[in-house]
């Protein structure tokens, strides 16, 4: 049995349980407004500077026992669509199993993914998320999707491999894309620069996503799993997504010359 260890526990959040516990009690404001939910998007930057946004983000979500989770490559390991389909995640809260079934109909469902773990040892964009989902949903297993710079056709087809899997599964999932926004821009050019990315989101337009990112050069580092996200939520009935909640590093540290931007949405 394949054991992932956190890779930056102490790092970009608490390591200690009870600390850990004690932050996200901070970080995620009422559950009283939760309701299911197809997807979110949710930033992945240390808890100190865009926990609250996640925070906000899961704050209104039903968090079901299986939830897929697609964060980019930042550390150029393994493949560029990786997909563990096994194993246990060794979290500080408890251990988080990979949910197989889920993991293996989706693999089964695309020719892009491949099976594999090296991309997710040390990648900080899918752990970020699992404390805020084991947090809410003590029963919770993930699927972790790791992708790297795919072209536009790729990303809609893992899209679509994850609505073809959601149709066959019983049981529903909640997928979460992972992604910060602008990196290292002022705080001006980031917001001018993120709202034209958050719009094409909020009109549900994966490809409009993609290519937005791609002709103005926005450093969004999770445009392709939000991409593909996009498409299955399409193909999965969703109507509308919210913005929840934009941020970004400045107001944690006080330098509005360069910033990182985070964004949090709900696609029901």
């Amino acid at each position: 049995m394949l054991l992932r260890r956190p890779a930056v526990a102490n790092q970009f959040y608490e390591g200690d349980p009870v600390r850990l516990r004690s932050e996200l009690a901070h970080l995620i404001p009422t559950t009283a407004h939760a309701q299911p939910a197809i997807a979110a998007v949710s930033p992945h930057a240390g808890y100190i500077y865009s926990g609250h946004v996640a925070g906000a983000v899961f704050s209104r979500v039903k968090v079901p026992e299986h939830v897929v989770i697609l964060g980019p490559n930042h550390t150029g390991y393994g493949s560029y669509a990786e997909i563990m389909t096994e194993g246990i995640w060794q979290m500080p809260l408890g251990d988080v199993p990979v949910a197989q079934d889920l993991a293996s109909a989706i693999l089964s469902m695309s020719s892009v993914l491949q099976e594999g773990y090296q991309a997710h040892l040390y990648e900080h964009s899918l752990e970020v998320q699992v404390p805020f989902l084991q947090f809410l949903q003590p029963d919770l297993k993930i699927v972790p999707i790791c992708l790297g710079p795919l072209d536009l056709e790729s990303c809609l087809e893992i899209g679509r491999a994850l609505a073809s899997a959601a149709a066959s599964f019983d049981k529903g999932f909640l997928m979460v894309a992972s992604t910060d926004m602008s990196h290292y821009v002022s705080a001006e050019i980031a917001k001018e620069l993120d709202s034209m990315a958050i719009k094409q989101i909020l009109a549900m337009d994966p490809a409009g996503l993609y290519n937005t990112v791609k002709e103005n050069g926005i450093t969004m580092c999770g445009y392709v799993p939000t991409t593909a996200v996009l498409e299955a939520s399409n193909q999965m009935g969703a109507s509308r997504a919210e913005l929840i909640k934009y941020a970004n590093s400045g107001e944690i540290n006080g330098d509005y010359a360069r910033v990182v931007g985070y964004a949090g949405l709900v696609i029901r």
